[in-house]
C-alpha cells in the first residue's frame, strides 16, 4: 500500500513540476495533503490512571515511540499503532508539564506539588523507560511548564513560569486597573541545561533586560512568565513567550542571557479581515468592532528564510489564573454584541476596549517584527465548517495555541492547533514565504477535542502529525504525506526555482 501511494505522490510531483513550469501561479502546496489520513487514535482514559491528561506529546526515533506528558505521568505509545507500551508514574516528583526528546533521551519538566517552589527536570532512558544512568534530575525555576533541545541536542531550555499561588490585589476600582505585587511571586526565567554533563549552567532572568515594542503588560500584578521556548536553526537565538505580558523575550545562547523584550503591540479588530463575532448568544456574526486584540502567543516555532530567522505564533490570548484582569465589556458602558466581550481590564477604558489574544496566529521577523497576521481566517474557516463554538465567541474565539512547522518538497508549512472548536482542529498554512502565507486547509479530528501538544514526526517513510488533545484525553495520528524520493525532491527544487526565477524577472 506504501509503495502504491508513493508512486501516486510520484506521479504529483512530475505533474506539479510540468505545471508549473508552465504556469508560474501553480502552488505545489494545493495537493499536498491530498493523501491526508487517520492513522489511530488511543484514549487515555483505557490506561487505568485516573485523572491523566493528555497534554503533551513528543516523538523518539530510536524506539519509534510516542511520549505524552499528562499531568501524573507519561504514557508511551507505539508509534506505528497507538498501542500502549507502558504507563510512567511520575506522581513521587511532582506534576508533569512537559516532555522532549532528543536521541534517546527523555527530559521531564515536573513542577513541585508547592507550585512556588523549585521544580526539577527528569531524565529517562526511552529504551528502558526508566530514569536515566547518572544524574537524572536538575533543580530548576519554579512551575517548569515547557522545555525543548536545542537543534543540536547540546543544551536544554526549560521556561520557567513561576506563578504566584495569589495573586496581588488591585490598588485602585477604576478601569484601568492596576495590581500590585503578589506576596510570594517566584521569578520567571528559562534554565539552561547542559546535557552533556547533565548541569545546570545558567539561570536567565529578566531583571535589567532592555524592552522595546509596545503594549507590554507589566501592570498585571505579575512577573514576566515564560510560557514556550523556540530555537534557531543555529542554535544562537532563543524566542520565549511572555504571554500574559504579551510580550516575547529573545534570548542570547552564547551568553545564556536575554538581550531584550519585545512587545506585540496590538490588533485592530475594526479593520477589513480582523473581524471576529464578540458575542456568544449562538447567533454567529463575524463583524468589524472598535476593539483592539492583543497577541498574547502560547505556542512558537522558528524557521530560516534565506538565512533569516522567522517565528510563528499562536495567538491564544490568556488572563491571569484567578481572572482578576478580566472584564466583561458591559462594565465599561458597551451594549449590544460587545457587551459580553471579556476584555483586559488593565489595559481597557470606556471607548477604548483590549481583548486577551487575536483569534489568529503570526509570522514576525529575528526581532519581533509583524511580517503576517491571519486575520480572521481560522475563526471563518471554522464556522464554515460547523466546528466554530459559539459559546467562545466572547472569550478568545477559536482559541490558537499550539504550533508545529514541517517542510515537505521544498515548502514549509505551519500547523496551528485550536482549542476551542466543537471538534479537534488543525490549521495548515503555507508559510514558505512570510510576508504571503496562505491557509490551505483543515485538519478536523471527529471523537477529539481541545489539541494541545502537536509533533511532527517521520515514520517509515512517511510524514505523520501527532495530536495530544486535553479535552477529550486522546492522542491521534494522521499521516500527512509520503516523504518525496530524494530525485523528485531535487528535480522539484530545481523547476521551482525557474519559476522562481520567471516571475522575478517579470516584476523588473
Amino acid at each position: 500500500m506504501k509503495n502504491s501511494t508513493q508512486n501516486s505522490m510520484h506521479k504529483k510531483l512530475i505533474a506539479v513540476l510540468a505545471a508549473a513550469l508552465l504556469t508560474p501561479a501553480i502552488a505545489f502546496a494545493d495537493n499536498t495533503f491530498d493523501g491526508l489520513t487517520k492513522a489511530w487514535t488511543f484514549n487515555h482514559d483505557e490506561n487505568g490512571v485516573n485523572n491523566f491528561l493528555s497534554e503533551i506529546v513528543a516523538f523518539d526515533s530510536t524506539t519509534n515511540s510516542l511520549w505524552v506528558a499528562g499531568v501524573l505521568g507519561v504514557d508511551v505509545l507505539n508509534a506505528t499503532d497507538g498501542s500502549l507500551i507502558q504507563h510512567i508514574n511520575t506522581t513521587e516528583f511532582g506534576n508533569i508539564n512537559s516532555v522532549a526528546i532528543h536521541n534517546g533521551l527523555a527530559a521531564f519538566a515536573i513542577e513541585s506539588n508547592t507550585i512556588t517552589n523549585a521544580g526539577t527536570v527528569r531524565f529517562y532512558d526511552t529504551a528502558t523507560r526508566s530514569l536515566s544512568a547518572g544524574v537524572n534530575s536538575i533543580t530548576v525555576g519554579a512551575l517548569p511548564d515547557m522545555l525543548t533541545f536545542t537543534p543540536d541536542g547540546s543544551k536544554i531550555l526549560v521556561a520557567n513560569e513561576g506563578t504566584p499561588a495569589v495573586y496581588g490585589a488591585a490598588t485602585n476600582s477604576g478601569f484601568p486597573r492596576t495590581f500590585g505585587p503578589a506576596a510570594n511571586d517566584p521569578a520567571g526565567s528559562v534554565s539552561i541545561i547542559d546535557v552533556a554533563t547533565r548541569t545546570l549552567t545558567a539561570t536567565a532572568g529578566f531583571d535589567g533586560v532592555p524592552t522595546t515594542g509596545s503594549n507590554i503588560r507589566t501592570n498585571t500584578g505579575m512577573d514576566f512568565e515564560p510560557e514556550y521556548i523556540a530555537v534557531n536553526a543555529a542554535g544562537t537565538k532563543a524566542y520565549v513567550t511572555l504571554q500574559e505580558a504579551n510580550s516575547i523575550g529573545i534570548l542570547d545562547l552564547n551568553t545564556n542571557s536575554f538581550e531584550k523584550i519585545v512587545g506585540l503591540g496590538a490588533k485592530d479588530f475594526s479593520l477589513p479581515g480582523n473581524t471576529i463575532d464578540a458575542n456568544d448568544n449562538g447567533i454567529i456574526n463575524f463583524a468589524s468592532v472598535n476593539v483592539k486584540g492583543l497577541y498574547q502567543p502560547d505556542g512558537i516555532a522558528a524557521y530560516d528564510v534565506d538565512g533569516s530567522t522567522f517565528i510563528v505564533t499562536a495567538n491564544e490570548g490568556d488572563f491571569r489564573g484567578d481572572d482578576g484582569d478580566r472584564t466583561r465589556a458591559n462594565e465599561f458602558g458597551e451594549t449590544g454584541d460587545l457587551r459580553r466581550l471579556r476584555v483586559l481590564n488593565t489595559e481597557s477604558s470606556p471607548g477604548d476596549l483590549f481583548a486577551a489574544g487575536t483569534r489568529s496566529f503570526s509570522i514576525r521577523d529575528a526581532d519581533g517584527n509583524l511580517v503576517y497576521d491571519s486575520g480572521d481566517i481560522l475563526d471563518k474557516a471554522a464556522a464554515s465548517l460547523g466546528i466554530y463554538d459559539d459559546g467562545r465567541s466572547a472569550d478568545r474565539g477559536v482559541e490558537p495555541e499550539g504550533v508545529e512547522l514541517i517542510t515537505l518538497g521544498g515548502k514549509t508549512f505551519a500547523l496551528i492547533g485550536l482549542e476551542r472548536t466543537t471538534q479537534a482542529a488543525i490549521g495548515i498554512f503555507d508559510i514558505t514565504n512570510p510576508a504571503n502565507a496562505s491557509f490551505i486547509d483543515f485538519i478536523v479530528t471527529a471523537g477529539d477535542t481541545a489539541p494541545e501538544g502537536l509533533e511532527a514526526f517521520i515514520l517509515n517513510g512517511d510524514y505523520y502529525l501527532a495530536i495530544s488533545n486535553e479535552g477529550s484525553n486522546t492522542t491521534t495520528v494522521y499521516n500527512l504525506a509520503p516523504v518525496p524520493e530524494p530525485e523528485t525532491y531535487a528535480l522539484l527544487i530545481a523547476g521551482l526555482g525557474l519559476v522562481g526565477f520567471g516571475a522575478n524577472r517579470r516584476k523588473k
